[in-house]
């Protein structure tokens, strides 16, 4: 395959930082050719706070990564995530010149453009603009409107916005470790697409993705996305919980989490102890696995009441057949799942990411903590796909016309393909940049 075709996804976690390079195989599955991971040092709740320490991160991991697979890694597609995302619901509509003229795609450009430029509160900016349903004249419920006949086209949307001073540190981080943002996505929209499929969608499903410093939610039904969130909290206030609870440090505290850690506390015992080195010559430390679980269940059970009141206030709570995909790190605690059911009341799983993968793949990819690097990457696949198709051109034969005196040729004509219609994953690159160029970044 040629380089163009090899996708890199950046994920930039609370945690940790992860680059995974791939492409799409003959099968149609993610074909992993590497990955690299290092600690995220300068992230805190999915926002960049110390640009210097974000960017020895990225370089560490993609050297990792570029070790695994043999790519230099010049581009990437980046997730953005942090408790700065925010979501409304917005209806626009433009009035077309003629309605016998059939709806074109440079219409629905033209309305998704149009919807970039409403007024947000200061400091925050448009990243995605995703149509929900258009309306053509007044027929309600279509999907896709090209070739339609109507004077007025409007439709629903779900805008996301985000704090421009924590995009610009994205940004800023990005480049100082040499690379180039090819896209940024937000993070639980290519999550979703990692553990998710057209299925679960239609079907109606609620998709949660615990990070170490939030918790991201993301609802689907009828294949459009309804409602997103970002919940302030994540692994990370699990581990602080444990520290403080039971007088360990934050190493032996994640350590224990990561071990030993339950979610529901009835299941676990009182004579089930750890022992914990003591500090500096100090006697061991015994804590019970039960009371352990008694900490992180008291977090988890606040953590989902915040989850149901995002699906309650989604309006969709009796319609999401799927039920719930927990993914992310924290979904790797033992008993989340009956946890999640319990406080929520809807079938719930662990969303792994290997549905799309190929067998080739480590099978440390199919974790759920790798989720958003994987989904990252089948986002970029779309996006360069699209991009491919975009640039295709229709070519109709030349016409030859005989003359008396010479042979003329008529000029080639050459049209565009229509684009496929937007997608969630909008490439929101050159929109971005041309804002961080008017405030002199880039």
């Amino acid at each position: 395959m040629e380089s163009h075709e090899i996708i890199v996804g950046l994920d930039i976690g609370t945690t940790k930082i992860a680059v995974i390079v791939g492409r799409k195989d003959a099968n149609g599955k993610i074909e992993i050719l590497g990955h690299g991971c290092s600690e995220s040092l300068g992230v805190m709740r999915g926002s960049v706070f110390n640009i210097d320490l974000t960017v020895e991160s990225i370089k560490k991991a993609v050297t990792e990564a570029e070790l695994r697979s043999g790519v230099e890694i010049r581009s990437v597609h980046v997730g953005i995530a942090g408790q700065h995302i925010k979501s409304f619901q917005q209806r626009g509509e433009i009035i077309r010149d003629s309605a016998e003229d059939e709806i074109s795609q440079k219409d629905v450009d033209l309305l998704i453009e149009k919807m970039y430029k409403i007024q947000v509160e200061p400091g925050e900016k448009i990243i995605h603009v995703i149509p929900q349903e258009y309306i053509v004249d007044k027929e309600h419920g279509i999907t896709k409107p090209v070739g339609m006949s109507g004077i007025t086209l409007a439709a629903n949307f779900h805008i996301i916005t985000g704090d421009l001073s924590a995009i610009k540190n994205i940004f800023r981080s990005v480049e100082k470790a040499g690379l180039q943002i090819e896209s940024i996505i937000l993070e639980p929209l290519a999550s979703a697409d990692a553990v998710l499929d057209y299925r679960d969608k239609e079907a109606g499903v609620v998709l949660v993705d615990i990070g170490g410093g939030t918790t991201d939610v993301a609802i689907f039904h009828d294949n459009i996305l309804l409602h997103t969130a970002v919940i302030p909290l994540g692994g990370n206030i699990i581990t602080e919980d444990i520290q403080q609870g039971c007088t360990i440090v934050r190493t032996q505290a994640e350590e224990l989490k990561r071990k030993y850690g339950s979610a529901l506390q009835s299941e676990n015992k009182d004579e089930e102890i750890v022992a914990i080195p003591g500090i500096r010559g100090r006697a061991p430390k015994e804590i019970t696995l039960r009371n352990l679980a008694g900490i992180i269940q008291c977090r988890m059970e606040e953590i989902l009441e915040q989850v149901v009141f995002e699906i309650k206030n989604s309006g969709y709570e009796k319609r999401l057949i799927a039920g719930i995909v927990v993914t992310g790190g924290g979904a790797m605690l033992k008993h989340t799942v009956q946890l999640t059911e319990f406080v929520t009341g809807m079938d719930t799983r662990i969303g792994y990411p290997n549905e799309h993968l190929a067998q080739t793949a480590p099978k440390e990819m199919e974790n759920p903590i790798y989720a958003t690097g994987v989904g990252l990457v089948i986002q970029g696949i779309k996006d360069s796909e699209d991009s491919e198709e975009e640039e295709i051109i229709t070519i109709e034969e030349t016409t030859i016309v005989e003359t008396s005196q010479t042979i003329e040729e008529k000029p080639v004509k050459k049209e565009p393909k229509a684009p496929k219609l937007p997608k969630v994953n909008l490439n929101l690159l050159d929109k971005l940049r041309g804002f961080f160029e008017d405030d002199g970044v880039m």
